[in-house]
């Protein structure tokens, strides 16, 4: 049986003609179509209609479901949906859906942090936009990404927890491919040289934080290592040194995983307030650093 679709525009294309001939129809009947070649029908109807009127009809007709599926074109909203306004509207909203993935996927991306392992630079309740860009530009659907850039020492970054892709996490780089890393009495070494780290926090143990990045049986690490640091991988840590599950809890992180980097907290809010109060005015468009 064959499926006529009855809101859809055909139109027969060079690759049209291409999957025909890959499907048996001989190159006398495909002669006979370049007539309708790039010509478009409103309908399936009229375009079998003048399909049917050609010398090599017969068996072309013979290959219909193959054909619609070839020559099959956009969806017409204007049958589809009859009245102006609301079609407008629909119209409106496929581009507002569109722009807002090409947007999330290729430029920024909002995320909400729900925790305090990035302490006090990034704070619970705070929402942040991170760019999607900084370490290449994804191709769609392969995990290749055109522009490489390399993810520096200090970057903010954002990437799936290894122990579980479908959560998001955000950490700070520390340590690098080919470095060796060791934490002594909290203190960083990169290559046994102490890392000036102005942004890290030693908090002492709050329960909400560890309970919500899972260290609730966890002491502090205070003593790390020495290890050496994986080409490809990054040694990724928050800046909540007592409240952070990190590369010194799991391991390294994968650096084809990035997907981004932490830029601007353009909204926040305290989540212990109510909707009345807790906003936090003076940390809008505070940049990450």
């Amino acid at each position: 049986m064959c499926i006529r679709y009855k809101f859809v525009t055909y139109k027969l294309s060079e690759k049209s003609f291409k999957k025909l001939r890959e499907k048996g129809v001989s190159d006398v009947a495909l002669n006979d179509l370049t007539e309708l070649e790039n010509r478009v029908f409103p309908n399936s109807y009229i375009f079998l209609s003048r399909v049917r009127k050609l010398p090599q009809a017969e068996e072309i007709m013979k290959n219909e479901a193959d054909l619609l599926k070839a020559a099959k074109g956009f969806l017409r909203l204007d049958l589809l949906i009859p009245n102006r306004t609301i079609r407008e509207w629909v119209e409106a909203l496929i581009f507002a859906v569109v722009v807002a993935t090409i947007v999330r996927t290729y430029l920024f991306a909002p995320y909400q942090i729900p925790s305090g392992s990035m302490l006090p630079t990034i704070q619970i309740g705070d929402h942040i936009f991170a760019s999607m860009y900084s370490y290449g530009s994804p191709i769609p659907f392969t995990d290749i990404k055109l522009f490489k850039k390399p993810v520096l020492r200090g970057d903010i970054i954002i990437f799936p927890f290894p122990s579980d892709p479908s959560v998001d996490y955000i950490k700070r780089a520390v340590g690098l491919p080919g470095e060796t890393l060791e934490i002594r009495k909290d203190q960083v070494f990169i290559n046994g040289e102490q890392l000036d780290e102005p942004y890290a926090y030693y908090e002492p143990n709050e329960r909400r934080t560890r309970l919500a990045q899972g260290l609730m049986s966890s002491t502090p690490v205070s003593r790390f290592g020495p290890i050496k640091i994986p080409e490809g991988k990054i040694f990724a840590m928050g800046d909540n040194r007592y409240n952070s599950a990190d590369s010194r809890y799991w391991g390294f992180v994968d650096l084809k995983t990035v997907v981004g980097k932490g830029q601007i907290i353009y909204w926040s809010h305290d989540p212990d307030e109510n909707i009345f109060g807790g906003y936090r005015f003076g940390r809008l468009l505070d940049y990450l650093k």
